[in-house]
């Protein structure tokens, strides 16, 4: 016959504490285990009896009873555990961080391997520092930083017209995307499925021809105007501006026209046509930061949404799905919203 455990008493709040561990869906297994052991031992339960209805054994039992007789609930808390010792430590670590950044002779980055190989570690820590520290040698960022010694002032005039347009004027951010290729398929597309079956291209394609688009951004409502041509030379700008100003003057609108700096937008007939216009003013980004203007965001929708998966038969058929984009997307129109607040850190 199995010898009687000592009998551990529990007082009402104890007992409510590890009656609501075991009846919590979450509570850890091994944790709901040492609850019934301690609940069955201050029931009278044998420690025998408790090894068969738990299925656990005598010397487990009479582990957690001495932890809970010692140190009452906290007892049944697992101790802390030093663990195995680092077998790199923080100078080894800064070392893989520092020597990451640094390229080695004959390559344009380090890899995982490489770096591991060079340092004599393993390769784990060196993936680990990566992802610790975010050093990413495989990933990179263009930049081309503006020289345009006026760049604040025509900065601010183009960030105001966005934020605080004159009265009773409108703000059009315009420019030409040049060279849009209609390009067909050599073999049918498949059609994306259920089930993970991804749309497929095939790869070869067929050159049909191009097109420029010139597209203007009416900045406060969100709509785009566009106008199709063979060629981008000031001519075809100054054809577009005069459409712009047509559709415009009826409402008795200022026009604020943004631009980059391309050799049309800053032809002599261009300037000519404006000054015999005083209701259109013609504003400069800086040079090299042709991403202050808005129209460049509509460009990148339109060509994730068109060109990017688009299969055309003729450069005609490229113009007809272009002009329906823009029709639907003038049918729900809202202008960029501006999320910068001026302050280059959070202000608490």
């Amino acid at each position: 016959m199995s010898r009687q455990i000592q009998q551990i008493e529990l007082n009402s709040a104890d007992k409510a504490y590890l009656e609501r561990i075991i009846n919590k869906r979450k509570s850890p297994q091994q944790t709901v285990l040492r609850a019934r052991i301690i609940l069955m031992t201050s029931d009278g339960v044998s420690a025998g009896e408790i090894a068969k209805m738990l299925n656990t054994s005598k010397v487990t039992i009479s582990k957690w009873k001495k932890r809970f007789l010692e140190k009452g609930l906290d007892g049944l808390i697992d101790l802390s555990r030093p663990g195995r010792a680092l077998k790199y430590g923080a100078e080894t670590r800064h070392k893989i961080a520092a020597e990451a950044c640094n390229p080695p002779q004959g390559r344009t980055h380090w890899t995982i391997r490489d770096l591991a190989a060079h340092l004599g570690v393993d390769r784990g820590i060196v993936e680990r520092v990566f992802k610790e520290e975010a050093i990413k040698p495989h990933r990179i960022k263009y930049y081309h930083h503006s020289t345009d010694p006026e760049f604040e002032s025509k900065m601010l005039n183009i960030i105001g017209l966005y934020l605080e347009p004159p009265d009773n004027a409108v703000v059009l951010s315009v420019d030409e995307k040049t060279g849009i290729q209609a390009l067909d398929r050599t073999q049918p597309v498949l059609p994306l499925q259920p089930h993970g079956k991804i749309k497929n291209i095939p790869f070869e394609y067929k050159r049909l021809g191009t097109t420029s688009l010139l597209a203007a951004l009416d900045v406060h409502s969100g709509t785009v105007h566009g106008q199709f041509e063979n060629r981008h030379r000031h001519q075809e700008f100054l054809s577009f501006l005069t459409r712009l100003e047509k559709t415009y003057r009826k409402k008795e609108r200022r026009i604020h026209i943004i631009c980059d700096n391309y050799s049309a937008h800053k032809h002599g007939k261009v300037k000519e046509w404006a000054d015999l216009h005083d209701n259109v003013f013609i504003h400069f980004t800086p040079t090299h930061a042709s991403w202050l203007n808005q129209i460049e965001l509509w460009f990148s929708i339109m060509s994730r949404r068109v060109l990017k998966q688009g299969v055309f038969k003729s450069v005609k058929d490229l113009i007809i799905k272009i002009e329906e984009f823009i029709k639907h997307y003038n049918q729900s129109a809202e202008p960029f919203a501006w999320t910068y607040t001026g302050y280059p850190l959070k202000v608490k």
